[in-house]
């Protein structure tokens, strides 16, 4: 049977990788190959290593309806940040100015299969970091949750977007990184360093703060 008109689809990603279904919208794109049936249900976590995030509207192509038999699964993420930190890599195509960033970034310098075979071992591997060496944009574990680094907070991640606010531990506080650290590299880059597009919510609880702080 598939899905029954209404229910939202299991094709929203969280920091974790984890694919949940979930009414709210995404602000990226992007897919990981064919992880649903015939009848719409996703089967598989995953299909390759070729993980990618894509911008919501590019050339104006448009495809409808989702989920199509055999072809690849639509995935929709709450914004940039979300997505490097479930280990999807900018398009080569429809992001091309943040690929070839990217590409830049990589050990050996080379394309696409050699990027995602590594970003594969590297998004099943949770990896210590300290909080006050992250940049803007990475993804850490609290409390078994998702909070984004922001500035000086924590901000907690929902499917519909930031929901709390935590001050960001000072000096060599301790975290568990969930952002793959080869996409970490492209929020830290020394030259012209990616600004991941955030949900609104994240510039909400930054603005609530800023007036309890005046």
């Amino acid at each position: 049977m598939s899905p029954a008109r209404g229910t939202p689809l299991q094709n929203r990603v969280t920091p974790l990788g984890e694919l949940i279904a979930d009414p709210a919208r995404g602000l990226v794109y992007g897919n990981r190959g064919c992880l649903h049936s015939a009848d719409g249900r996703i089967r598989r976590h995953h299909a390759t290593r070729r993980w990618i995030a894509c911008r919501l509207r590019f050339r104006g192509w448009h495809r409808s309806p989702l989920l199509q038999p055999g072809r690849f699964t639509e995935l929709f993420f709450l914004d940039e940040a979300t997505a490097l930190a479930a280990g999807h890599r900018p398009c080569a195509l429809c992001r091309r100015a943040d690929y070839l960033r990217l590409r830049g970034l990589h050990p050996e310098r080379e394309g696409a299969d050699a990027i995602d075979a590594q970003l594969h071992r590297e998004r099943f591997d949770r990896h210590d970091a300290q909080l006050g060496e992250l940049p803007d944009g990475a993804f850490v574990l609290r409390g078994g949750a998702p909070w984004l680094v922001r500035g000086g907070a924590l901000l907690r991640w929902t499917p519909a977007g930031y929901a709390e606010r935590a001050p960001r531990p000072a000096g060599r506080a301790a975290a568990r990184l969930i952002t793959p650290p080869l996409l970490l590299g492209l929020l830290r880059a020394e030259e012209e360093p990616l600004v991941p597009r955030l949900h609104l919510s994240a510039e909400r609880l930054a603005g609530a703060q800023e007036s309890v702080a005046s």
